[in-house]
This record gives structure tokens, C-alpha cells and sequence, in this order.
């Protein structure tokens, strides 16, 4: 339970799939997905950066560091701004008015869109936080898209250490601050919040307007019920 593959079935098209290796040098071991996190705030994208510009920068927009690569055929354009270290695989979007603030790798075909902050993150290869997105020290699968407004928090209001609450288990994640964990095919409908430490198995579906915590097994379907009264306007 908790494992990679738990999550991501397979990580084609990732250039560092060493990140979710068991045996990998250097950082902590790896017991729970979310461990993963911990590597990423220790310095992995830092380590890994080797910084060059092979897609195109459209005047106007800001990138802050040279640790910064753009692979080929990705575009970043006017008004958006990158902070290094951070990887963007070929064939990403950075749109207008995004904000990646670093320690942050975009797989092949990923898109942070207008409004969108990244921060201490992970995009697999197609994934899209295209409008009005938080993603804070998260992974997001392949293929998962976050409806406009979604956002993954991932800082209590106390500031206390982030657990994993399922099964009736509570799991201690030695994390200050966590997001979420979404598997590949995800897809959470616009306005949808993730309380921090949240999972979700691959192929999961969220409504709008829904707060979602814990974990959720593959293919779990959430709906907020809410009841809508009308009346006359006299």
C-alpha cells in the first residue's frame, strides 16, 4: 500500500525516474509515496538540472536563476515567471501569468497555465494545472488534469505535521508541508481543494466545488451533494 505503482503505473517519458527508486543514494529512504516529497525538498531537482534553453522564452517573460532548463519545442510565454531549479521537459506550455517558484520538474507535454503557482513539485508527462492552480509539494500522474480554481494545499493552519488518514489508520509523514498525490488519469473538476496529505489512486473523478482529504482508492468517483432551492424575486 502506498507504493509507486500504486499511483503511476509506469513512468514512461520521465527523465528521472530515480526518483521514486528505492535504492537511490543520498536521500531518505523511501517507505511511502510521499517520501518522495522529501527527496524533492532535499535538493533532487537541484542535484539534476543542467541548465539550457532549447525551447523558445517569449519576451516579456522572467526566469529568475540559471538553473533553469527548457526542453525543445516548450514555450514560456510573456509574463510568465520561473524560479530555479526547474525542469521542463520538451513540448510543456508555461502560460501567461504562471508562477513556478522552483525545485519543480514538468514532464514531457505538461501545461502550468495563467494564474497557476507551482512550487516543490512533480508533473508527469501530460499533466495540467492549466487555470487558476495552487500545486504545492505534490505529484501529479500522467495525464491529470486540475479544473480552474483547484488547489492543492499544503500547509496546515496550525503548521503541525501533515498525516495520512485512511482505513482508519493514521499515518505520520515527518512532512510540514504536503499537498497532494494524484495518480495518473485524475481529474478534479474546477474549485476542488485538497486538504494537505491528500491521495488519490489513478483514474479518480472529483465534482466541482468539492474538499476532498485522505486517501481514495483507484477510479473513486467524489460528488459534493449539496441541495439548490429556488424563489421568486418579488
Amino acid at each position: 500500500m502506498f507504493e509507486r505503482t500504486d499511483f503511476f503505473k509506469n513512468l514512461d517519458g520521465f527523465p528521472f525516474p530515480e526518483l521514486f527508486d528505492k535504492s537511490l543514494k543520498g536521500f531518505d529512504d523511501l517507505t511511502f509515496i510521499w517520501d518522495v516529497i522529501k527527496r524533492i525538498q532535499a535538493g533532487f531537482i537541484a542535484q539534476r538540472v543542467k541548465p539550457q534553453i532549447l525551447g523558445v522564452v517569449e519576451e516579456g517573460a522572467i526566469l529568475k536563476g540559471e538553473d533553469i532548463f527548457i526542453g525543445r519545442n516548450s514555450r514560456v510565454q510573456a509574463g510568465a515567471m520561473i524560479i530555479g531549479p526547474t525542469i521542463l521537459g520538451a513540448n510543456v506550455e508555461v502560460r501567461h501569468g504562471a508562477y513556478i517558484r522552483g525545485h519543480v520538474i514538468a514532464g514531457d507535454g505538461a501545461v502550468i497555465g495563467h494564474a497557476s503557482e507551482v512550487i516543490r513539485s512533480v508533473l508527469l508527462p501530460g499533466a495540467k494545472a492549466p487555470h487558476f492552480n495552487y500545486v504545492g509539494d505534490s505529484i501529479l500522474g500522467a495525464r491529470v488534469n486540475l479544473g480552474a480554481g483547484t488547489k492543492l494545499s499544503n500547509l496546515k493552519n496550525d503548521g503541525s505535521e501533515v498525516k495520512v488518514h485512511a482505513a482508519g489508520t493514521s499515518y505520520k509523514t515527518g512532512l510540514k508541508k504536503f499537498g497532494a498525490i494524484l495518480g495518473d488519469g485524475c481529474m478534479l473538476g474546477c474549485n476542488t481543494v485538497t486538504n494537505p496529505g491528500t491521495l488519490m489512486g489513478p483514474n479518480c473523478r472529483v465534482y466541482p466545488n468539492a474538499t476532498v482529504t485522505g486517501y481514495y482508492v483507484a477510479s473513486t468517483i467524489v460528488k459534493l451533494v449539496q441541495e439548490l432551492k429556488t424563489a421568486r424575486v418579488e
